[in-house]
């Protein structure tokens, strides 16, 4: 009888990573209660330049469905309502996101993970390719067999559009809401078209933010939580085994 092989353990995440999901996991729990806490004192969003009460908003807090208003009510920070409080703790937490993510680029191209692990290639957006990664999502497989540390493409493209759009979209449209930034940098209210827009263009930026986390989240439990967490605190990784039955 054949000794089963030992199970092979490697190293997928770097330290900076490590670090830069952490930080980014405490400042947005607290950026996305805080924001709320915002949202709920003028719980109306408008485009162009300008709104107030008895503008028309394309949408408000209360056309949104009950369990999502109960759950908002959850989230905010603080729970009580404190308008200047909720900005505090957002324009604080907004700076330390900014700066995280400004590290985690530099040192990302300084180590390649960009390059290495980030980099979309043609050849990966083919149909046939984004079909068959989706096929495996359905059946729970989620590495290559062959590559087992490798990002698959709707990883990276979820990665891509968070790292490199929705955050740093978000960091801009709330400059643009700010009126000393406005003044520095008017050309922020020209490209987000008013502040307004900018405001709507925040909050719809949020919500793909927290669809992308709910995801993660969901992935997450299904690929094994405790291999997946563990790898973002060591950095390493078991494979998992139908990968290694697959390799055999």
């Amino acid at each position: 009888m054949n000794d089963p092989l030992p199970i092979p353990i490697i190293k997928r995440h770097k330290l900076a990573t490590r670090v830069w999901h952490w930080v980014t996991v405490v400042t947005m729990f607290i950026m996305i209660g805080s924001g709320i806490g915002i949202l709920k004192a003028h719980p109306r969003l408008y485009w162009g330049r300008y709104g107030a009460n008895f503008d028309t908003a394309w949408t408000t807090l209360d056309q949104w469905p009950s369990w999502l208003v109960s759950l908002l009510n959850l989230l905010t920070i603080p729970t009580s309502y404190n308008l200047a409080l909720s900005r505090r703790w957002h324009l604080f937490f907004a700076l330390v996101l900014a700066f995280a993510l400004l590290g985690f680029m530099i040192v990302s191209l300084i180590n390649k993970h960009f390059q290495r692990d980030l980099r979309v290639r043609a050849a990966e957006l083919s149909p046939r390719e984004i079909a068959h990664d989706v096929k495996e999502h359905l059946a729970f497989r989620f590495h290559d067999p062959k590559r087992p540390g490798a990002y698959n493409i709707l990883q990276k493209l979820s990665y891509v559009a968070t790292i490199f759009v929705l955050i740093p979209v978000m960091i801009l449209t709330g400059l643009t809401m700010s009126p000393g930034m406005d003044a520095a940098w008017p050309w922020l209210l020209e490209v987000f078209g008013g502040r307004q827009s900018a405001r709507s263009i925040h909050f719809i930026a949020a919500s793909g933010l927290v669809l992308f986390i709910v995801a993660h989240l969901a992935l997450v439990i299904l690929a094994g939580t405790w291999n997946e967490v563990r790898s973002m605190i060591t950095g390493r990784w078991t494979v998992p085994t139908h990968a290694e039955e697959d390799v055999a």
